[in-house]
């Protein structure tokens, strides 16, 4: 039987600590060359405002495809910009065993990984931290951060100033503005769908680390050259060289990939400005459907002999 586990489900069976796990588990072996996966490709049904993305995946215990919509046109009204599904495969057989709601689970999944190259990268003193964006993927990499670093200031920006306030006093966060946000932050996110930078390489302080998981298209950016001129890490050089206009468009030189830094093969520059630039990968997807899978068979199995079923 295939199971079906939609967002509530799935925000249901992910805890935070066994998440950044497997994605540094997952990146690890990206980079060692055990996954088997192509670059996410892409169908713009309308260039600049609908596009469908198709991202496959398999590794030793698991596989499957993530199908997702990225609709900028859908900003500012009720219907997300990102909507996804995952199709996972038991990689022996073959066979469909589960499709789950993804929307949840890319942001949880997006944060996550955010999580994991910041508790490598950021200072272990890191206590003010910058989200440039105040919509899903801002909350989500509040909760993920927040496991790995004590923030005692969050500051918070948006382009709509009505958003970052409502933010903020859900979060207990700062609203104030772009340039203010970032300047003196240890650890600053931008989340936005971004055309043209929104974060100066001016405003960094020195050693500060950015997680730039926004503007996902070749000729978008978030951040400036002088940015995109510190140590970039990626989680696959070649998706970036591809997808991420900021990598791209600055010419930036890469230094490692997040999975090189965390089996230790590449070394953590901790006390360098440090830039993450992530288009999110399909292995990511699948390595965290396979989380809920399990622990929902595991639920499922429990419930059953309680209730002594067969």
């Amino acid at each position: 039987m295939v199971m079906h586990f939609d967002d509530e489900a799935v925000r249901s069976a992910l805890r935070w600590d066994d998440l950044i796990r497997a994605m540094e588990s997952a990146l690890t072996d990206f980079s060692a060359g055990r996954v088997m996966q192509p670059l996410r490709n892409w169908l713009a049904v309308e260039e600049g405002s609908r596009y469908l993305g198709v991202m496959p995946a398999a590794t030793s215990d698991a596989m499957g495809l993530k199908l997702v919509s990225f609709y900028p046109r859908n900003a500012g009204t009720p219907i997300p910009t990102v909507m996804a599904m995952v199709l996972l495969m038991r990689p022996d057989t073959g066979e469909p065993i589960a499709f789950m709601d993804a929307n949840v689970l890319t942001a949880m999944r997006t944060a996550a990984v955010s999580a994991a190259v910041t508790k490598h990268l950021a200072s272990p003193d890191s206590r003010v931290l910058a989200l440039l964006g105040s919509g899903v993927q801002a909350k989500a990499h509040l909760e993920a951060l927040s496991h790995i670093r004590k923030f005692d200031e969050v500051r918070v920006w948006s382009r709509t100033r009505e958003h970052a306030e409502r933010f903020a006093a859900r979060h207990g966060a700062k609203a104030t503005t772009a340039e203010a946000a970032v300047r003196g932050a240890d650890v600053i996110v931008t989340a936005t769908p971004a055309r043209e930078p929104i974060l100066q390489g001016a405003w960094l302080k020195s050693g500060a680390h950015v997680n730039a998981i926004g503007a996902p298209m070749p000729s978008w950016r978030e951040l400036d050259d002088e940015a995109m001129h510190n140590v970039v890490v990626v989680e696959s050089r070649e998706a970036v060289l591809q997808e991420s206009g900021d990598v791209i468009l600055s010419d930036a030189r890469i230094y490692a990939e997040v999975g090189e830094i965390f089996a230790g093969s590449q070394a953590s520059p901790v006390s360098e400005t440090t830039v993450f630039k992530s288009v999110g990968i399909a292995v990511e997807d699948v390595a965290a459907a396979k989380l809920v899978f399990d622990a929902m068979s595991k639920k499922h199995d429990s419930a059953r002999r309680i209730g002594g079923g067969p």
